[in-house]
């Protein structure tokens, strides 16, 4: 089947999350996003930086080959607290076990990030960390701050673009919109490298 040459100008942001929408769209250039359908459990003694790059770059990779000319963006996060994964809360009490443990400490933030082109092999990787510090959290504080944002689709059980950020003491990174899922700094970057223009 023949391709649209107006392909090789398309964007398509090979995840379903609103949360990477919302930061793609900050970049002013039109894109297209399609969930990408790919098996994210980890393989056996597989390590968490081995995992974020491997989700990140097979994402990609599964849409760019329905897409071939397309510049396809995958990207995957994982959330690190003394070395172990920590998901997704799903619910009230869990995302309280969860505060109640960062209260005081530091959770690690590592996002994965690949732009891929099929037709041209061209494949660019990067990874961005984030460090959250999170202030001493009182149990109250917990329960009204996740009653206000209810972040339980979010790792970390926080978002960092509501009232989350009222839960931190700094947050240290070079590209702190990777804590929310997409890091632009890395992304205009790679767009540079292979001559896809923000302005003009």
């Amino acid at each position: 089947m023949m391709r649209s040459s107006c392909e090789e100008n398309t964007i398509v942001l090979a995840s379903g999350s609103k949360y990477r929408a919302n930061l793609l769209n900050r970049l002013g250039l039109p894109f297209k996003q399609q969930a990408a359908d790919i098996d994210e459990s980890p393989l056996m003694n597989e390590h968490p930086l081995s995992l974020v790059e491997r989700l990140s770059v097979e994402k990609a990779l599964s849409i760019a080959k329905q897409m071939p000319n397309a510049w396809v963006i995958g990207s995957d996060q994982i959330a690190l607290f003394q070395e172990s994964i920590i998901g997704k809360p799903g619910g009230f009490a869990e995302a309280k076990k969860q505060l109640q443990l960062f209260s005081g400490n530091c959770v690690k933030f590592m996002t994965g990030l690949c732009l891929y082109q099929h037709s041209t092999q061209t494949r660019r990787y990067e990874l961005a960390s984030v460090e959250v510090h999170f202030k001493d959290l009182s149990d109250l504080l917990i329960e009204n701050y996740l009653k206000t944002d209810s972040p339980y689709d979010c790792a970390g059980s926080f978002k960092v673009e509501s009232l989350g950020v009222c839960l931190f003491d700094k947050v240290v990174s070079d590209d702190p919109t990777a804590l929310e899922g997409l890091p632009l700094i890395s992304l205009c970057k790679m767009f540079e490298q292979v001559g896809i223009k923000l302005f003009g």
